[in-house]
């Protein structure tokens, strides 16, 4: 394991940032010693293609400003995913959205009558920590061991005070973090981890919402993450894109450092770039799109396969109601992407607590469902909530 974290380390770009080296032995002991060397078994399926010169990101509090060498990092070797049978629906019967998308789900994914559970919860942005205990409650008494994750019907309430309720709900609530939101916080032990059954093993039942601006657009995410199912990856299909991308906000660029090496994966059909950008115009077959800004233009232009996921590195992006005064992430829902990740307290530019751009797509293009790809991503995900159609798993199999 020492020897996989030297590693890792390397990968980051010899960064004199302590903070890197802490994130990754916190969170590599995580990682069970069953490793898949993608590095190697990648690069013998990738194209040519030059590195870039220079990320022009500077890394807060005194990283190396030399560009990191582009390389793939290692992740588990994943056998399986989540299915319709592991997943646990929650409806707030006190929200007619909530009412709505929760059926319209239950026809999609066709669950059983013993899957769902109905709740009174108060239709607001924000719960109360004693609120959220009472559906906490509910939810493990309700589930137990049966449901590995669950899909949370709405689009409010998203937060417990200053932690997201996904991440409350799958790691308990963290009142501490609360008077120092850019603190660290604790760390995930599902962070890359080879885990398939993530309640059976680590007590961490994942949950995501069913969010969006409105039922239309909800259902319409919930119908591309059906079709999504086994529809890439498929030999002569013209490839995916994963669009990684370097703004000129250097702040919210930070995740520029992790971006893999360009390049077209044959054996995954997915083509990788890493552009210096504002926005994508146009772009078409996109399966990934990752940036850094408080508002990311011409999402119009933006052409997605089923099963797209997509995230912007910014302080309010899981903030719905509105009041963030930063765009948030139910606008790439809105766009035609089928999951997204969002902070709902400021948890200033810690890489840790965004979706890590490597982890996310390895691990999607292994096949698991997009609940366990994003969830599999954040190393300290308090803060943020994840949003989409959980069992989207365009590279199952």
């Amino acid at each position: 394991m020492a020897k996989f974290i030297r590693r890792s380390i390397k990968c980051f770009g010899q960064s004199s940032d302590q903070q890197f080296k802490t994130w990754l032995t916190a969170t590599c002991a995580a990682v069970l010693n069953v490793m898949i060397p993608c590095a190697a078994a990648i690069a013998a399926d990738q194209e040519p293609a030059p590195a870039p010169s220079s990320t022009e990101a500077k890394p807060l509090r005194g990283a190396a400003t030399t560009a990191p060498q582009r390389i793939w990092l290692n992740v588990p070797r994943t056998l399986g995913r989540l299915s319709a049978a592991d997943i646990g629906l929650v409806i707030n019967t006190s929200d007619p959205y909530s009412v709505e998308v929760g059926e319209f789900y239950i026809a999609a994914r066709k669950l059983k009558p013993k899957q769902v559970l109905r709740v009174e919860l108060p239709v607001k942005a924000v719960l109360t920590p004693e609120e959220f205990g009472s559906l906490a409650l509910k939810v493990e008494a309700y589930f137990g061991n049966a449901a590995q994750a669950v899909a949370l019907a709405w689009t409010q309430p998203y937060a417990v005070n200053c932690n997201s309720i996904t991440a409350a709900l799958t790691m308990g609530y963290d009142g501490a973090l609360c008077e120092q939101t850019c603190a660290p916080s604790r760390p995930s032990l599902y962070f890359n981890s080879v885990s398939v059954k993530p309640q059976a093993d680590m007590k961490m039942r994942l949950s995501m919402l069913l969010a969006a601006r409105d039922v239309a657009a909800a259902k319409a995410m919930i119908e591309r993450g059906v079709a999504s199912d086994h529809s890439l990856g498929l030999r002569g299909a013209p490839p995916a894109h994963a669009h990684y991308v370097i703004t000129n906000d250097k702040i919210r660029s930070v995740r520029a450092p992790l971006f893999p090496p360009p390049g077209l994966l044959r054996r995954f059909g997915v083509e990788v770039h890493v552009e210096e950008t504002q926005a994508l115009d146009p772009a078409q077959r996109v399966l990934l799109y990752q940036t850094g800004l408080t508002h990311v233009a011409k999402l119009d232009t933006v052409r997605w396969v089923t099963g797209a996921v997509a995230d912007h590195l910014t302080s309010t992006g899981g903030v719905f109601d509105g009041t963030g005064g930063q765009m948030t992430s139910l606008a790439w829902i809105s766009s035609g992407a089928t999951a997204s990740y969002g902070s709902v307290s400021e948890p200033c530019s810690h890489v840790q607590k965004f979706p890590h751009p490597q982890v996310l797509l390895l691990h999607y293009m292994q096949g698991a469902s997009v609940i366990e790809a994003y969830w599999k991503s954040v190393a300290w995900p308090q803060q943020g909530v994840f949003i989409g159609e959980p069992l989207a798993a365009p590279f199952s199999r």
